[in-house]
Order: structure tokens, then C-alpha cells, then sequence
């Protein structure tokens, strides 16, 4: 089918709640990657709409859209350290410019695109946004954590996320829509929530490629003068399901029984998040962990390349993940990665990584020591690193925009 204007909408609420921020989450660069990816398809057969944050849905006025979507880019890929939230009255002039309007509701039949949770606690404004696009709800399911594991979650996690996921379950069967998970899987724990039929596309993300550029042998001056001590990065958000505290107390473990010189160090890179007072902890009161474990709360895309490529490895022994995307980047630029023996992370990591399990902390000493001094196991990470497939954007958006067309022919 050849695209007509308007036919395909993508829904880009959650780019326009994060306009203050200097640096984006995982979710904001997926969103990102379905506008660059759709508009390369569509071109003009693309429509972005959104809720406000003032509340209000609509069409966005297309140079608008796209003028900001430079700017956000712009502004991520900067390597000079930005506030982490800008003020509300300097944003206001983009605020204004990207208020939404009735100019093309209702212009269907349309495809209805969305690939952030944003707004989806609301099953009312939803199907009323459906309903006036006339159009087929596709949606992208990151991952029903905070419902299977709602011990990781903020207190009231849980309740919100089934809600989030009860919405898209009744919004695809309304319009005979369809779901896009992230991972094999997210999609067996979605399959139970949808009609049985339902059509659900796995598509991996892609790899955020990162700035090109010679790695950081000293990341951070505050980590004391032995420069050439070799550095570990553990990259995300800090939470409990991260599993942080694991890597602290292996940390503080180092930092009491080898010589200063011999401790390697740790970049922990990553916003403070929810229920994680006894990191915080670690981090601002430990003072065996002083010289030796630093804490960024925001990286540009330049600076973060910087240290995922002079890192002896990444890091990540979460407890439960929907996807894996720090350990796709590390690999793609040749970094070994230590990660949780998780379906989700073998999906992105395949046979590269070294898989440990999340509790096992003499084995993920015995891996850190290693890759440290160059072992034998670091050896053979690096042996098997050519072989990994890197998922890429072409390829994930290649199964949308078939999903698309499944559903335009419907």
C-alpha cells in the first residue's frame, strides 16, 4: 500500500514531557528511533500527534515536530554537561509551539503508533483518541516488571502498570490492532494479557550507536591519581532491580582486602531512582568506596562512548529486564560485558557475554578480578566478540512498518 498523508501516526507525548531534560532515558531514544525510522518510510504518510503536557491531544504541527526533534538531539549528543532539568520559562516557547491541534483528527483509517507508556494509565482518553483517529492501535510493550516483580517497583508500581497494560490490551482488541514486544520474553509475559489470535511482532531494539572517538583511560579526576588502575561501568537507572547494591558491596569488599593501587575502579552512570535508599547510602557514606566507585547522574552520548570504550566491561547484574540495551551498546563498540543470566539479556548478548547469576557474588568477583588483570576469561570474550550480531534499527523498524502495512490491509 502506497502511504497517504495522515494514514500513520505516531504518538511522541513522552519526547514533549521530557523537554526539560538534558539527557534521555531509554525509553525517550526508542521513541526518538520510531520517529527517524518512520519518517525515513513514510515521509509525508507520517503524522505525529500527542498528549500535551498541558493535557490536551492532537496533530502536531509538522515543522514544529520536527524542528524539536533536532533540538533534542542536539542537546543529547552534547558533550558539555548540561543542567539535569532546564527551567520552566525557558521551555516555554517550545511548550507553545508544540501545542497540538484538531487540524487532521479524524482523518483515518489510520494506524496509531505509539512506543512509550506514556499517558496509557488513562483507558478513557486512550480509546477516545482512537476513536476520533478512526484508526488501529500498535504498541510497543517494553516489559511487564513492575507486575512480575513488584517488589522492584515504587509502591504503587504495580496498580499502574497493570493498568497501563490492561489499556493496551483492550484498545488493540477494539480497533483489531497488534502489539510489539522487545524481546521473546516480554511477549510470552504479554501473550496471556491479549485475545488469544492477537498478532504480537518481536522486534529487537537497535543499538544506539554511539559518537565515534578514542576511549577515557581516566574517566573522572575525583577517582584519585592512579589513572591507570583499569575501570568497570555499570550503566542504567539506580533502583533495586539494577542490583547495585551487589557491585557496592563487592566494591567495598576490594577496597578492604587489596592495595589501593590494585582496586579497580567503578563508574556507576545512571539517575538516582525510586526505593534505593540503601544505595545511596553506599555511595554518599561508605569511605571504603571513596577513590574508587564514582556516581554520574547524567552523561552526554559523547562522554558516556568515552567510557563504555575505554571500560575493561559493562557491568549489569540486574535482577529482571525487558531488554538489554547497555550491553547491546557495549558490545557494539568491542567492550566485554558481565551481565545477569537472564532470557531477556541472552536475546540481546547471544554467546558473547559472561552470564552470572545476580546473587552469586564470589562468581561475579572471580569475573571482575579477572577481566581486571586481563585473564584468561577476558581473553575469551574478546575471542568470541566478532561473532555477535548487533540488532539495528533498520531491522526492528522493518518489522513495524510490516506490522503497519498487516494492519492497513485488515
Amino acid at each position: 500500500m502506497t502511504p497517504e498523508a495522515g494514514n500513520v501516526i505516531l504518538d511522541i507525548s513522552r519526547l514533549i514531557s521530557r523537554l526539560r531534560y538534558s539527557t534521555p532515558s531509554g525509553v525517550d531514544r526508542v521513541e526518538m528511533a520510531y520517529a527517524r525510522g518512520l519518517l525515513a518510510h513514510y515521509g509525508e504518510g507520517l503524522a505525529f500527534a500527542a498528549v500535551h503536557p498541558c493535557g490536551l491531544y492532537g496533530r502536531l504541527e509538522r515543522r514544529a515536530a520536527m524542528a524539536y526533534l533536532d533540538e533534542l538531539e542536539r542537546r543529547w549528543a552534547s558533550e558539555q554537561d548540561s543542567p539535569r532539568q532546564r527551567s520552566l520559562a525557558s521551555v516555554m516557547p517550545q511548550l507553545a509551539a508544540l501545542m497540538p491541534t484538531r487540524k487532521g483528527v479524524g482523518s483515518g483509517p489510520a494506524v496509531y503508533v505509539q512506543a512509550s507508556p506514556h499517558h496509557l494509565t488513562n483507558a478513557a482518553k486512550v480509546h477516545r483518541i482512537l476513536a476520533r483517529e478512526r484508526a488501529k492501535f500498535l504498541c510497543l510493550v517494553h516489559d511487564l516488571i513492575p507486575i512480575e516483580f513488584p517488589e522492584y517497583a515504587r509502591p504503587s508500581g504495580a496498580a499502574l502498570h497493570r493498568r497501563r497494560i490492561e489499556t493496551i490490551a483492550s484498545a488493540i482488541a477494539a480497533t483489531g490492532g497488534a502489539a510489539i514486544v522487545n524481546s521473546a520474553a516480554t511477549g510470552r509475559s504479554l501473550e496471556p494479557w491479549l485475545r488469544p489470535g492477537t498478532p504480537i511482532h518481536v522486534a529487537l531494539l537497535g543499538t544506539e550507536a554511539l559518537p565515534p572517538g578514542p576511549p577515557r583511560s581516566a574517566p573522572l579526576p575525583s577517582l584519585g591519581p592512579n589513572h591507570d588502575r583499569p575501570y568497570f561501568v555499570c550503566l542504567g537507572t539506580i533502583e533495586p532491580r539494577k542490583n547495585h547494591l551487589l557491585l557496592l558491596h563487592l566494591w567495598r569488599h576490594l577496597a578492604e582486602t587489596l592495595p589501593a593501587a590494585e582496586v579497580p575502579r567503578l563508574v556507576i552512570v545512571g539517575r538516582r531512582g525510586w526505593e534505593n535508599e540503601q544505595i545511596v547510602d553506599m555511595l554518599e557514606r561508605c569511605p571504603a568506596l571513596v577513590g574508587h566507585v564514582e556516581e554520574l547522574g547524567g552523561c552526554p552520548d559523547a562522554r558516556l562512548s568515552a567510557l563504555l570504550r575505554g571500560a575493561r566491561a559493562l557491568l549489569m547484574p540486574s535482577f529482571a529486564e525487558g531488554y538489554g540495551m547497555p550491553v547491546a551498546e557495549a558490545l557494539s563498540v568491542g567492550t566485554p560485558v558481565l551481565c545477569s543470566d537472564l532470557a531477556a539479556l541472552r536475546e540481546v548478548g547471544g554467546d558473547v557475554p559472561d552470564y552470572l547469576d545476580p546473587l552469586d557474588g564470589p562468581g561475579w568477583k572471580a569475573a571482575v578480578l579477572d577481566h581486571a588483570r586481563r585473564g584468561e576469561g577476558h581473553a575469551a570474550q574478546l575471542a568470541r566478540l566478532p561473532g555477535w550480531y548487533e540488532p539495528t534499527w533498520a531491522e526492528h523498524m522493518a518489522i513495524v512498518t510490516g506490522a503497519i502495512a498487516a494492519l492497513q490491509e485488515r
